[in-house]
């Protein structure tokens, strides 16, 4: 499925990126061309991200020095 018809970016090619490594919509723009025109996928993007990165890095802004 296209995720990103600006650039003709598919759900497969945006999946092989995360396995490699991404980690943000921001990597995916830098390999793939993703959210470089309208910006329209960048939410489809983060949730194939979200989807597919393992839970191990938290949040920190969920985390507050305590005082």
């Amino acid at each position: 499925m296209f995720v990103c018809i600006c650039n003709g970016i598919t759900d497969r090619q945006i999946r092989e990126a995360i396995a490699e490594g991404a980690s943000s919509v921001e990597e995916l723009h830098d390999s793939l061309g993703v959210a470089s025109q309208c910006g329209s996928c960048s939410d489809h993007a983060l949730s194939l991200i979200n989807e597919y990165q393992p839970r191990q890095k938290h949040d920190e802004s969920l985390f507050y020095a305590l005082a």
